[in-house]
C-alpha cells in the first residue's frame, strides 16, 4: 500500500480523529470552487424570486462550469475560495467528529457491527459535529454566496467581521441558525457517506481480488459521493437557503422550503445538483483516500518510534 508497512494494531480514536480532519481540509482546498460554484446555484432562485422580479435582472449562473466562469470572470478567481478559512475551520472541527469518531462510537454500540449500528453511529456522529461546529458552516455560506461585483456592498470583510457581525446582528443564535436542517442533512449525508464507503468497501474485499488498497478506497469513495448526492441534495439546498436568508426573510426552516415549492417547484431541491455531485464525489475520493493514506502513515510512524 503506497509504501507503508502494514501495521497489525488498529489505528487509534486519534489517529482517526487527527487524520479525518486533516484530510478533509486536504479535500476541501481541492473542491472548494465546485463548493462554492453550488451555493451560488443553490441560492440563485431565491434572489431572482425576490428582487429580480422587480429589477428584470435574468438567471445569473448556468451550469457548474458556467457558474465558474462568470464568478471568475466578473469577480476574479479568488471568490471562488470566497469563504475558504472558515470552510477548513469547519472541516477540521467538523469532520474530525464526524468520521474520526465514528468507528469508536460504531464499537460502542455493539461489537458485532451491523448495517443498523452503522446507521446510529453515522446518525449521532454527525449530530455531534453540527452542535460543535455549526458557526463555522454559517459563515462559510455566507462568504460563498457574497458577490464581489454588480455594486452590491460585501456583507462581511473577513471571517472574523462575519462571526462578531452575524452575533451582533442577528445574536448568538444567529451563529446556529439553520441548525435543525443542517443537523438533517449531515446524518442523512454522514450515514449515506460512511456507511455505504464502509459497505462497498467490505463487499469488494469480500467479493473481488481488491485488497484494502488505492482501487478499493477510490471505488468505494465514488460510490458514496454519488449515493450520498441523490438522497441529500433537497436538504442540502433548504440548508443553503435558510442560512443565508437575511434576518426575518422565512420565520422557520419548514417556511423556506414551503417557499421555494410554492416559488420554484419541487426542481428547486435540486438546484445545483452536477456540482454537488462533482464536489461530493471528488471530496470524498479526495478524502477517503488521503484518510487511509494519512492513517497507515501515522500508525507506521508510531509504530517506529514504539520500537525505538
Amino acid at each position: 500500500m503506497v509504501g507503508f508497512a502494514p501495521v497489525d494494531v488498529p489505528p487509534s480514536a486519534a489517529i482517526k480523529f487527527v487524520g479525518a480532519g486533516t484530510a478533509a481540509c486536504i479535500a476541501d482546498l481541492l473542491t472548494f470552487p465546485l463548493d462554492t460554484a453550488k451555493v451560488r446555484l443553490q441560492i440563485q432562485g431565491e434572489a431572482r424570486a425576490s428582487a429580480a422580479t422587480a429589477t428584470g435582472s435574468a438567471v445569473k449562473y448556468h451550469g457548474v462550469f458556467g457558474t465558474i466562469t462568470t464568478m471568475v470572470r466578473t469577480e476574479g478567481p479568488r471568490s471562488l475560495y470566497s469563504g475558504l478559512v472558515a470552510g477548513l475551520q469547519r472541516q477540521m472541527s467538523f469532520a474530525s467528529v464526524r468520521i474520526g469518531l465514528y468507528d469508536s462510537v460504531k464499537q460502542f454500540y455493539t461489537k458485532d457491527v451491523g448495517i443498523g449500528s452503522r446507521l446510529l453511529a453515522g446518525c449521532t456522529t454527525g449530530a455531534m459535529a453540527v452542535a460543535f461546529a455549526q458557526p463555522t458552516d454559517v459563515v462559510k455560506v455566507r462568504f460563498q454566496a457574497q458577490a464581489r461585483s454588480g455594486g452590491h456592498a460585501r456583507r462581511y470583510c473577513s471571517t472574523i467581521d462575519a462571526y462578531r457581525t452575524i452575533a451582533k446582528e442577528e445574536g448568538v443564535r444567529g451563529l446556529w441558525k439553520g441548525t435543525a436542517p443542517n443537523i438533517a442533512r449531515n446524518a442523512i449525508v454522514n450515514c449515506t457517506e460512511l456507511v455505504t464507503y464502509d459497505f462497498i468497501k467490505d463487499m469488494l474485499l469480500k467479493s473481488t481480488a481488491l485488497t484494502d488498497n488505492l482501487p478499493c478506497h477510490f471505488v468505494s469513495a465514488f460510490g458514496a459521493g454519488l449515493c450520498t448526492t441523490v438522497i441529500a441534495s433537497p436538504v442540502d439546498v433548504v440548508k443553503t437557503r435558510y442560512m443565508n436568508s437575511a434576518l426575518g426573510q422565512y420565520s422557520s426552516v419548514l417556511k423556506c422550503a414551503a417557499a421555494m415549492m410554492t416559488q420554484e417547484g419541487p426542481l428547486a431541491f435540486y438546484k445545483g445538483f452536477m456540482p454537488s455531485f462533482l464536489r461530493l464525489g471528488s471530496w470524498n475520493v479526495v478524502m477517503f483516500v488521503t484518510y487511509e493514506q494519512l492513517k497507515r502513515a501515522m500508525m507506521a510512524a508510531n509504530h517506529s518510534c514504539t520500537a525505538v
